[in-house]
């Protein structure tokens, strides 16, 4: 992996890649490299005015691009269900779980669930879930899902996923993390047990220079805490084109296994991607069965799946 750059990516003609949360940061860099490489690209966005604007960025910086823009709100599952449902393709070869929201106050999505855990999770849960058939249609498709070094704060609760009990913001991120990883663990290891060659697999920016940082403070009018976010940002982050570089590394480069986590190369904060350390609570088989049955239960999506051997 040293010195794995944009460069490197495999030529992608003739794949589709749908990427959430395409139209900024992390989504966009990867949605361009994506094309960049041949592939055609699903701009999925909860905003379709900013998604447009990416769009025609993407369309300037990449002439010839085959991408377009769909609306999804991961938030409200009707949403998720609206946009799998008018997807024109039967198959799926790579599906880009990066949408997120981070460090907000307490509320709620469309569907009544902790909007962190709802979003990050459950969201791209149902998704994945209901591209599962267009993802097994296509020969060696991946499923890669952005988590976060930040999930090394905490565990998921399974007694309290909504953090109905009590909400830290911090925490009730890290848990949405944690949830990313456990969900990619219990995938792959469903998948590997059904024969298929889906590879599911998970990577994590270090600390990358996105709107994400600024988002909720911005949101709240916390003008001093923006402004520190933005310092942060511009002094001590690497860039979005960096932090991009371990997804799409999971999403394309040969020989990635199923369950792989990758990160930036240097303390798990910034450099070239390779194999990164996750928290020993994202491996448990018994509580990724755990938060698999609450997920399906809390979405209605069931995959369809026999139980891993």
């Amino acid at each position: 992996m040293s010195g794995w750059s944009a460069n490197d990516i495999p030529g992608q003609g003739g794949r589709l890649a749908v990427v959430t949360g395409a139209n900024s940061g992390l989504g966009y860099v990867a949605a361009r490299e994506l094309a960049r490489a041949g592939a055609r690209v699903v701009l999925a966005c909860r905003s379709e005015e900013r998604g447009g604007v990416a769009l025609d960025l993407l369309r300037d910086e990449v002439p010839g691009a085959e991408a377009e823009v769909r609306r999804l709100d991961l938030g409200d599952l009707a949403s998720v269900r609206g946009f799998v449902a008018a997807l024109p393709y039967e198959r799926v070869d790579l599906l880009l779980n990066n949408a997120g929201v981070m460090g907000l106050p307490h509320g709620t999505t469309a569907d009544g669930f902790e909007t962190q855990f709802g979003v990050n999770h459950l969201g791209h849960f149902a998704l994945t879930g209901l591209l599962l058939p267009a993802l097994l249609a296509a020969p060696g498709a991946r499923v890669v899902t952005v988590s976060s070094m930040v999930h090394a704060m905490a565990n998921i609760d399974a007694r309290d996923l909504n953090s109905e009990r009590r909400y830290r913001r911090w925490t009730a991120y890290a848990r949405s993390k944690s949830a990313n990883l456990l969900f990619t663990h219990e995938l792959a290891r469903r998948l590997t047990g059904y024969g298929s060659d889906v590879v599911a697999a998970a990577a994590h920016p270090g600390y990358a220079a996105t709107n994400l940082q600024t988002a909720g403070p911005r949101a709240e009018g916390r003008r001093t805490v923006e402004r520190l976010m933005r310092l942060g940002n511009r002094f001590l982050a690497q860039s979005a084109e960096v932090g991009a570089l371990p997804v799409l590394y999971a999403a394309t480069a040969p020989g990635v296994r199923p369950d792989a986590f990758v990160g930036p190369s240097f303390a798990l904060w910034r450099g070239a991607p390779a194999p990164s350390w996750r928290a020993p609570w994202t491996l448990d088989d018994a509580m990724g069965e755990r938060l698999w049955a609450a997920s399906e239960d809390l979405t209605g999506v069931t995959y369809a799946l026999p139980e891993a051997a």
